[in-house]
């Protein structure tokens, strides 16, 4: 079973920050047309946050928090009602956005999604040559005696992700990426059905995803990084990247 770690106190300190600024009215000074009035605007009230997830959701080097700039909208979009409706465990989160709705998650995936900005370049590599070396051969070329897929079947040749829900796997931690897996195996981490992440993660044994998490923390990504256009092969497995239908969808 994979081990990961959360900081607690630190994730439940930036997520009160993130409530109170995500959805408090704009604080106005004396008078309207006074200059230090903070505008009401979205992208005022979504640098809440950056308070966790870096400047302009660039990611911070505690690698708890991943890079939200960028990624695709769906993806993002899917992943904020992942956390709203228990599909992804993090109390935290589903307390942030549980009573935010459909449409003002969209704008918020949105708003991050189209923010195109320069990745920093890798840390030193962690892991031995060989560990990095197998990784490498399981994201390129999967492992068809176990049924792996190659991570690049699903996520882009250049990992960078596939509009408009297959996120980048490139310019992440690795204790994120390991974090991730882990929670994927645990069950912690849910998508909707059929829910291949898990079908698949199940599959690594704990070597192989240190390995597949050392050799992609360690690349530099690509410029530019933006995600491939929609697939026209289908995906080596059926995966729920987006919902059959909508119930209880909030408007």
């Amino acid at each position: 079973m994979l081990r990961y770690r959360i900081p607690f106190l630190a994730l439940g300190h930036c997520l009160a920050l993130t409530l109170t600024l995500l959805t408090a009215p704009a604080v106005q000074a004396a008078g309207p047309t006074d200059p230090h009035t903070v505008p009401d605007t979205l992208a005022q009230r979504l640098q809440a946050c950056t308070l966790c997830h870096g400047k302009e959701g660039r990611s911070t080097n505690s690698g708890y928090f991943p890079r939200i700039a960028g990624k695709p909208a769906g993806y993002l979009y899917h992943q904020l009602l992942h956390f709203r409706d228990g599909r992804r465990n993090n109390a935290g989160m589903t307390a942030l956005l549980d009573h935010l709705s459909d449409g003002y998650l969209r704008e918020i995936a949105d708003h991050f999604a189209n923010l195109d900005l320069p990745y920093p370049p890798p840390p030193p590599p962690e892991g031995s040559a060989t560990l990095r070396a197998r990784g490498e051969q399981l994201v390129r070329q999967g492992d068809p005696a176990r049924q792996l897929p190659a991570c690049t079947a699903c996520h882009g040749s250049a990992l960078t992700g596939v509009r408009p829900a297959v996120p980048g796997l490139l310019g992440l931690p690795r204790d994120y990426l390991l974090g991730q897996l882990g929670a994927w195996q645990t069950g912690l981490r849910q998508a909707f059905a059929p829910d291949c992440m898990a079908d698949i993660v199940r599959r690594l044994s704990p070597e192989d995803a240190s390995a597949v998490a050392s050799w992609l923390a360690a690349q530099p990504v690509p410029v530019p990084a933006h995600p491939a256009p929609p697939a026209t092969q289908p995906l080596p497995l059926r995966c729920g990247l987006v919902p059959h239908a909508a119930p209880g969808a909030r408007p």
